[in-house]
């Protein structure tokens, strides 16, 4: 079981990665908006595991998940971030996983393919 931190600015995508890590026994230590929050939330839990949505507002200078991911791992290099992206955005995810996202999943998000991801990621 793994301590996740969940980070979207839409709440429905929140609950749904939510209920998907209950299902598959994970614990959810906190969930962010924005980047930013992401940050703080990190520093505050050290999950073993992040979420993050790659577009989101942008807030204290974090415009979205890519520089939550830079600002994670300039302080934290072990952290490991899966970015979650829609259709379409992969010069996004290429970047991401440029500045230290360790993989990522796309829209919409079935739970094998989570459960695929979380243990390549962690192992």
């Amino acid at each position: 079981m793994a301590k996740i931190l969940i980070v979207d600015d839409a709440k429905m995508m929140r609950i749904n990665i939510g209920n998907m890590l209950k299902k598959l026994e994970h614990e959810i230590v906190a969930e962010a908006t924005n980047g930013h929050m992401a940050v703080q939330m990190y520093k505050k839990h050290l999950p073993d595991l992040v979420t993050m949505d790659i577009t989101m507002p942008s807030e204290n200078g974090i415009k979205d998940g890519i520089d939550a991911v830079i600002a994670i791992k300039k302080e934290f290099s072990e952290a490991k971030i899966i970015m979650i992206t829609s259709h379409g955005e992969q010069d996004k995810v290429i970047k991401a996983i440029q500045s230290g996202a360790s993989n990522y999943l796309l829209k919409p998000i079935q739970i094998n393919k989570l459960q695929e991801i979380i243990e390549k990621t962690l192992n």
